[in-house]
C-alpha cells in the first residue's frame, strides 16, 4: 500500500520526477565532497579559520538542500492534502519550517 507523505505517513503519493531526484542527488554528492573536503582539512591541520569557512558553505547547501524539498512538499503533499480536506497538515509544515530554521 503506497502512503502519502504528509501528517501520519511516511511515502510520498507521488514519486518525484527524475529531473528532481537527479537535481537533489547532484546537491547531496556535492555536499557529501565539501564534508570530505573538511575531513582532509582536519588530517592536513588547516587553519581553523578555514576549515569554519567551509562549514559554513556546508550549512548553506543543506539549507537551500531542505528549502528545495519544502518548496515541493508544499506544492504537492502539502496542497493535496489541504484540497483533500486535511488541515492538520498546515501544523505538521510548521513544524517543518521551525526545523528547518
Amino acid at each position: 500500500m503506497e502512503e502519502k507523505c504528509c501528517c501520519e505517513h511516511h511515502q510520498k503519493s507521488k514519486p518525484r520526477s527524475e529531473k528532481e531526484l537527479k537535481q537533489l542527488k547532484n546537491r547531496l554528492s556535492r555536499m557529501t565532497g565539501q564534508l570530505n573536503g573538511i575531513s582532509k582539512m582536519l588530517d592536513e591541520n588547516r587553519y581553523c579559520g578555514d576549515i569554519l569557512t567551509q562549514v559554513a558553505a556546508v550549512e548553506s547547501a543543506l539549507q537551500a538542500f531542505g528549502y528545495m524539498v519544502l518548496k515541493t512538499h508544499m506544492e504537492t503533499c502539502v496542497t493535496e492534502e489541504i484540497q483533500s480536506g486535511n488541515l492538520e497538515v498546515v501544523d505538521e509544515t510548521v513544524e517543518l519550517i521551525k526545523k528547518l530554521k
